[in-house]
């Protein structure tokens, strides 16, 4: 008799470790030691992490921009599907509509939903960078704002369900919401600061 694993597969699959996945981008893509190094000090606005927030089985999902200083949040509908390129449209949607001077760098990890980062560069002064894979603390202010965003949408649910109106809503509860990490101001009030420089 044939032994067999608990899935029903006849052997375990080897997997990679993380620094050993091949590249998913055909674009050559910029790593997160090229980033300029202002970027780590969180002393200017316009420095942004981004993630994916995905719902039940994967099938739909919101894209997050956090700004490294003021932690402040937009919210990216992806209401139909998000391949890469729904994802560019809906990220220059969303940066088109910020001023040029909030719009120097994009940090992102390295999701096949990013294959066209190529086209979002043009919209940031100093390009998209990735972290390196299987780190998401050197995205730290987006995974922190993704985990206070799922009590907004929690997991294993439709995401598609909410509609602009929704996530506008969530952006203004949270961008209005005073942070210990900066000195309890609101993230909009030191995003407006940093527009005002």
């Amino acid at each position: 008799m044939e032994v067999r694993l608990r899935t029903g597969r006849p052997l375990r699959t080897r997997r990679r470790r993380p620094d050993q996945r091949q590249p998913r981008f055909i674009a050559p893509a910029l790593l997160i030691d090229h980033r300029p190094a202002v970027v780590e000090l969180r002393h200017r606005v316009g420095d942004w992490d981004g993630d994916l927030i995905t719902g039940r089985l994967n099938q739909s999902a919101i894209a997050t921009l956090v700004d490294r200083k003021s932690r402040y949040l937009r919210l990216v509908s992806l209401p139909a599907r998000h391949d890469a390129q729904a994802v560019r449209d809906g990220l220059i949607a969303v940066l088109d509509g910020l001023p040029p001077t909030v719009r120097l760098t994009l940090t992102w990890d390295q999701g096949a939903e990013m294959a066209c980062h190529d086209q979002i560069a043009p919209y940031l002064s100093e390009g998209v960078f990735f972290a390196h894979p299987g780190s998401p603390w050197q995205r730290g202010s987006n995974e922190n704002t993704n985990g206070l965003l799922r009590q907004y949408f929690p997991k294993r649910t439709d995401l598609s369900a909410h509609t602009e109106a929704d996530l506008r809503a969530i952006e203004e509860r949270l961008n209005s919401r005073p942070r210990k990490t900066l000195d309890w101001r609101t993230p909009a009030d030191v995003f407006r600061e940093g527009l005002a420089l």
